[in-house]
């Protein structure tokens, strides 16, 4: 199989010399072949969102490599790299345009990346396509192209971008705890809508959470994270039988404390 991102030693320190000095990274090395979805849990601080932000290029590494897709996309900035990734954030609000139509959101994501000339518009072949990939979804939202996407609901918006963001069937889709702002009924759904878009399409996939049953239940590899380093990489038959108390005794085993985070355990 095709590896599709490669994380090389890389390391990030933020506010270097200064009092408050945080070493976010210290030394991440991960590997996601072709189809992967994994799960990345570990308590505050642990580098889990930190290491989305660096696959993405929202800041510099100060040093190490990433390479999506076979390409060392390191140097590249956050625009250039948008080529290859889907996102999907914690906030509803952030993935898609609130005073567009869910048409026009729908249009943008799938011209992603292309050039634009003064002729754009939406073909009768495309309001189809996506309204086929709306109802795909099961909400209703196939009927209402039109409306702004600022009025649906949190749970319909995160839908929404989780179409939007593997329209194009990336290399990489990042899913940056995307259901922590929704209630347990509207995450339920929107994580098996996930499971359902990365399957349907092949996608490859990391998933931060914070809660510990969301990252045993969903994907085929999971990862722990604790001071700004993987500890525990977990996949195949062993995951399958993985249980939370499990999780916590592998935690306490190779870290030599206990997990001190009261979100994950209580979600």
């Amino acid at each position: 199989m095709a590896e599709m991102l490669r994380i090389e030693n890389i390391h990030k320190t933020f506010n270097a010399g200064t009092i408050n000095e945080k070493v976010a990274l210290a030394g991440v090395n991960l590997i996601l072949e072709e189809g992967d979805f994994v799960t990345v849990i570990g308590g505050n601080g642990a580098g889990k969102s930190t290491t989305l932000n660096a696959v993405a290029g929202v800041w510099p590494v100060d040093s190490g490599k990433i390479y999506i897709g076979g390409d060392d996309v390191t140097s590249l900035s956050e625009y250039k790299r948008a080529k290859y990734l889907g996102r999907v954030f914690q906030d509803p609000m952030t993935g898609t345009a609130a005073t567009m139509s869910i048409l026009e959101n729908m249009a943008i994501a799938a011209r992603r990346g292309q050039k634009r000339g003064l002729s754009w518009g939406v073909t009768k072949a495309e309001q189809e396509t996506y309204r086929e990939l709306l109802a795909t979804l099961d909400l209703g939202l196939e009927d209402r192209l039109t409306s702004k996407v600022g009025l649906l609901s949190g749970g319909q918006r995160q839908a929404i971008t989780l179409l939007m963001a593997s329209i194009q069937k990336p290399k990489l889709l990042l899913l940056d705890e995307h259901t922590a702002a929704l209630d347990p009924k509207t995450a339920a759904k929107v994580l098996a809508l996930s499971d359902r878009i990365i399957a349907d399409n092949h996608l490859t996939a990391m998933m931060v959470t914070h809660n510990m049953k969301d990252a045993i239940a969903h994907g085929n590899r999971l990862i722990m994270m604790h001071e700004g380093k993987v500890i525990l990489n977990i996949s195949g038959e062993e995951k399958k039988r993985l249980t939370v108390e499990d999780l916590l005794h592998q935690f306490e085993k190779v870290s030599g404390e206990q997990f001190a985070s009261d979100k994950a355990l209580l979600s």
